[in-house]
């Protein structure tokens, strides 16, 4: 059986940073999480085990504590609320994303903006906040048509397209195109904010998946740039999302010589390694 591993997969910078500093405070005390710190459940587990403790909103964290802000974000009466409360904010959102929340503010004072992404990803909540009221989120290319609709009623004149930094790139381009062929005649701004983490692991993953008989994505469940790279493998060969060693089938892999496989920016290192060393005992 021969065995090909994506030379891109695993942590990218943005969860190897927050992983980093939520451990470095975790030496010293315990500490409180604003939502999951990244989007995979060994790690979070393994934080956990060394005193870290996640909360779904800033209602449940103590006044005058001291917070860790997940990598993905979160939104900006948060950061107000926080800082009301006299609650310290560690913040490890990913700098990218960071960067796309200033230019959402940035732009929002004179322009409508579309933030295309999955609606119920914690980035896009977070990022939505800082676009002003003249927006929409956009999931669906089915959604584009009464957002530009919306848009010209609004009277403003100026559109600046923006995109969650783990969204597909395939669907990113459709939609772009759409959005310009619709809106020729205004002032149209599309800035193709995918990180290239993202977009460099998607286009691993199309010319992988068309060579090999066989793919694994490794990562969470709910993690969107995992599920994301699963959906383009299973279009070009029988695939697999899975979240550990254990998830697999090992008789249906045996059907296989060559065997692809790739994982999310959220998978810790161990996780491929162990799923690389499965595959070498068969």
């Amino acid at each position: 059986m021969e065995i090909v591993v994506g030379k891109l997969s695993g942590f990218c910078f943005g969860v190897e940073n927050a992983v980093k500093k939520a451990n470095e405070i975790l030496e010293n005390r315990q500490a409180i999480c604003l939502g999951e710190l990244v989007h995979n459940r060994q790690v979070i587990e393994k934080l956990e085990k060394k005193g870290l403790k996640t909360v779904e909103n800033i209602e449940a964290v103590p006044d005058n504590q001291n917070i860790i802000i997940r990598a993905h974000g979160i939104a900006k009466e948060v950061y107000e609320q926080a800082k009301k409360r006299n609650i310290t904010v560690n913040d490890f959102t990913c700098p990218k994303v960071l960067a796309i929340h200033k230019i959402a503010e940035r732009e929002n004072k004179n322009s409508y903006i579309f933030l295309i992404g999955d609606k119920k990803h914690p980035e896009i909540i977070g990022t939505a906040s800082f676009c002003g009221e003249n927006m929409d989120v956009i999931q669906e290319k089915e959604e584009l048509d009464q957002a530009i609709e919306n848009f010209k009623k609004s009277g403003i004149n100026r559109l600046y397209v923006i995109a969650q930094t783990t969204f597909s790139m395939e669907k990113f381009e459709a939609y772009a195109d759409f959005i310009s062929d619709k809106l020729k005649e205004y002032d149209v701004t599309i800035n193709n904010t995918i990180c290239d983490s993202t977009r460099l692991r998607q286009e691993e993953v199309e010319k992988m998946s068309k060579t090999v008989e066989y793919m694994i994505i490794i990562g969470g469940k709910n993690s969107a740039n995992t599920q994301k790279l699963y959906n383009i493998a299973i279009k070009n060969c029988p695939s697999i999302h899975i979240q550990t060693k254990d998830d697999l089938n090992i008789e249906e892999i045996k059907k296989y010589n060559k065997i692809g496989i790739s994982a999310g920016a959220s998978t810790p290192k161990e996780s491929i390694e162990e799923v690389v060393e499965m595959l070498e005992r068969i």
